[in-house]
């Protein structure tokens, strides 16, 4: 099941606060990228962020899950109604998620 515009729509307003913010659609699914660093994405409409330990610190509760066969898993954000929550977490993980790889020269 892939997931709707109008979810992505959503996370994204939730998102407004954070410059930077930006998302790339990959095979009916969302990238998201906060200052050029995947953060995690939108699944099935699930909005899930990479599983590092201060994500991890601010949602004891959430649950490990994987966007789709094979994949890593990731935390489940299920607090998407709180705007001020996500702006602090997204900053909060930012230094702990992996640099972006370089491009490829043609």
């Amino acid at each position: 099941m892939a997931s709707s515009k109008e979810y992505l729509a959503y996370i994204l307003e939730q998102l407004s606060e954070l410059e930077d913010i930006r998302y790339r659609a990959m095979m009916g699914e969302y990238i998201l990228y906060y200052r050029e660093k995947v953060v995690g994405g939108i699944y099935d409409d699930r909005f899930l962020i990479k599983n590092v330990k201060s994500a991890r610190e601010r949602m004891l509760d959430a649950s490990l899950e994987r966007p789709y066969d094979g994949a890593k898993e990731m935390l489940l954000v299920e607090n998407v109604e709180d705007k001020e929550f996500l702006t602090d977490l997204f900053k909060a993980i930012y230094d702990e998620l992996p640099a972006p790889k370089p491009k490829k020269k043609k």
